[in-house]
C-alpha cells in the first residue's frame, strides 16, 4: 500500500500520462498525491506563472480532490530527490521521454533512478485502467526480490504479476546444460515460495517460470506475448567503487521503454 505519490511535471504530453497514471494508482491506494514542478532558471516570471496556471488546471481535471502543487527551483534531478524525502513519499513518477530532454531523460533519469530512496514508475502507456497485466524480471538478489514485494502491492487484487528468471547458461554439454536449468528451476520455485510467505494475503495472482536465453529479448518476448502494461526490475549496483551506476538492464529499459516501468533499488 502507497500512501504518497510524487508526479515530477514538466509541462510535456508525456508528464500528462505520468500525471494520470499517478492520479489512477492515488485513488487506488487511498494515497496523497502531489505534482511537483521545477522552475526553469531560464524562463521570465510571466512564464513561470503561466505554467503555474497551467499545472493549476491539469490538477484540477486529472488528479484527486486534496491533491497539492508544488514549485521549486534547482536542478531537476536534486530537486525532485529532495522533495522525495523531505514530504516522505513513497513512490515517485516520471512521463518517459522518447527524445533527448535536458529535465527528465537522459543522465538526469539516470541519476534519479540510481539515487531513489522509493520506487520509480516511469510511465510510457497511455493507458489508465488498473493494471491487470506485469512482468518481473526475478533472480536470486535481494534487489529483485524486493522489486517483486513492491510491485505486488502496487498492482491491484485483480492483476496478475509473471515472475520471469532468464538462465543463461555457461557451456556444457546438452545434458549438463539441462540439468543446469532443472537446478535454476527448483531454485527458482523454492525462492517464490519463500518471498510468497512474506507478501499479504489478498493482491494480485503471482506465477513464474524460468527460461533458457538472453535476458533482454525473453523480456521483450513475454512483455508481447502477455499484453503486459508494466515491467518490474531491480536496479542494482555493480560493486561498491560504481555504486552511482546504473544496472544495465534497469537503465536500458529505462531509455528504451515499451511499458510503464517499475524500477526499485
Amino acid at each position: 500500500m502507497f500512501k504518497h505519490i510524487l508526479i515530477a511535471h514538466d509541462l510535456r504530453d508525456t508528464a500528462d500520462q505520468a500525471l494520470c497514471r499517478a492520479a489512477q494508482l492515488a485513488r487506488q491506494h487511498n494515497a496523497k498525491l502531489t505534482l511537483l514542478h521545477v522552475l526553469d532558471p531560464g524562463q521570465s516570471n510571466q512564464q513561470h506563472e503561466q505554467a503555474q496556471q497551467a499545472l493549476d488546471g491539469k490538477l484540477s481535471q486529472y488528479a484527486p480532490p486534496g491533491s497539492e502543487l508544488r514549485f521549486q527551483r534547482g536542478k531537476p534531478p536534486e530537486v525532485v530527490l529532495q522533495q522525495v524525502q523531505q514530504l516522505g513519499c513513497d513512490l515517485l513518477v516520471l512521463g518517459a521521454h522518447h527524445q533527448r530532454h535536458d529535465f527528465f531523460s537522459g543522465t538526469s533519469l539516470d541519476r534519479i533512478a540510481r539515487r531513489s530512496p522509493v520506487p520509480l514508475l516511469l510511465v510510457a502507456r497511455n493507458d489508465f485502467q488498473p493494471y491487470r497485466h506485469a512482468l518481473a524480471a526475478i533472480d536470486f538478489s535481494l534487489c529483485a526480490c524486493s522489486a517483486l514485494g513492491q510491485a505486488y502491492r502496487l498492482l491491484p487484487d485483480s492483476a496478475e504479476l509473471h515472475a520471469l528468471h532468464v538462465f543463461e547458461p555457461d557451456k556444457g554439454t546438452a545434458t549438463q546444460v539441462e540439468a543446469q536449468l532443472h537446478t535454476q528451476r527448483a531454485l527458482i520455485d523454492q525462492l517464490l515460495q519463500d518471498e510468497a510467505r512474506n507478501l499479504p494475503a489478498n493482491g494480485p495472482q503471482l506465477t513464474h517460470e524460468v527460461q533458457r536465453g538472453e535476458i533482454v529479448r525473453c523480456l521483450q518476448e513475454q512483455l508481447k506475448s502477455r499484453r503486459s502494461e508494466l515491467l518490474v526490475l531491480g536496479s542494482h549496483g555493480r560493486s561498491a567503487l560504481s555504486q552511482a551506476l546504473l544496472g544495465s538492464l534497469a537503465q536500458h529499459f529505462l531509455h528504451k521503454a515499451p511499458c510503464d516501468i517499475f524500477v526499485v533499488r
